[in-house]
């Protein structure tokens, strides 16, 4: 386990494919010793901008490997491990913990949306953290899940010793702020949402987990010193930048615009995995720019 508490910021990380369409191990072992260098308190593979979806478990296991070594004992390595079975996700959840990974993020089921209900909810989350090898970071993200995490589950699974924090992606303060109420400290709430994380970080998040982190590290570090030093005019600046990188960037064009905004900063982003499409040549143009942009007024 690292040698600090969980919090800070955290990047979401991409995944790299070569030119045959197979995992590039070695481009993520380089991308993520960047972003380490960069500052970042940890990484989380396979998640939403990972392409979790699109990876076999042996290809999970072979990116854990090839960035394990980068990221030292002081900062964290998570790992996506949802899936639409209990089964399968504490299967997920042991090879994590056996491959090194500190913790995992687990996003709820959510193919049979209208039967998670708060009991289901609750049941699977208890019976991966009873099983999982490593701690249990929630996941609740309504763009892929069409519901948001049960906060009053939430508060329950707070108490559980296994169950660390929770990542929410959602960009609804109400539902934010409930988990803060109900789930108090030690149990750690993440947004992974960068429109509001100057927000977020200044009513009592722990810290971030962010597709942006890939691109501009250094901006959302900056934005939490900002907001950790009181600086609100700056914050609100710098918080303006990060805005329109995730707006024009990741809402406009998704995964493939988060990896050519990758490609623009100097690291390995590449083309998507099928089904998802690469950027035409104008959308491409059009991310580039908007990341030249961003990094320079940063």
């Amino acid at each position: 386990m690292p040698t600090r508490p969980l919090g800070g910021i955290l990047a979401a990380a991409t995944t790299p494919f070569g030119a045959d369409g197979a995992l590039d191990a070695a481009a993520a072992a380089t991308n993520a010793a960047a972003l380490i260098d960069a500052g970042l308190q940890g990484l989380v593979l396979c998640g939403s901008t990972g392409e979790a979806p699109l990876l076999d478990d042996g290809e999970r296991d072979a990116l854990l490997a090839a960035v394990r070594p980068h990221v030292p004992t002081d900062r964290w390595l998570l790992m996506g491990i949802g899936a639409e079975s209990t089964r399968q996700t504490i299967a997920r959840a042991q090879r994590a913990g056996a491959g090194g990974a500190d913790a995992v993020l687990v996003v709820a089921p959510h193919y049979y949306t209208n039967a998670m209900t708060p009991a289901a909810q609750e049941a699977h989350y208890r019976a991966v953290a009873d099983a999982s090898p490593v701690p249990v970071l929630l996941y609740s993200i309504p763009q892929y899940m069409h519901f948001a995490l049960d906060a009053e589950v939430v508060g329950r699974l707070a108490s559980h010793p296994n169950v660390i924090g929770i990542k929410d992606s959602g960009a609804d303060a109400v539902v934010r702020d409930s988990y803060q109420t109900l789930a108090p400290a030690p149990f750690a709430v993440f947004t992974g949402h960068a429109p509001s994380l100057r927000i977020a970080l200044a009513t009592g998040c722990e810290g971030a987990i962010l597709a942006t982190g890939c691109i501009a590290p250094a901006l959302c570090l900056a934005i939490a010193e900002a907001v950790h030093g009181g600086d609100e005019a700056r914050g609100r600046a710098l918080q303006q930048a990060l805005t329109r990188l995730a707006t024009e960037v990741a809402v406009t064009f998704g995964v493939p615009g988060l990896k050519a905004a990758v490609d623009a900063a100097g690291r390995v982003g590449g083309a998507p995995r099928a089904p998802l499409l690469p950027l035409s040549d104008a959308a491409r143009e059009q991310v580039v720019q908007v990341t030249r942009d961003v990094l320079a007024s940063a």
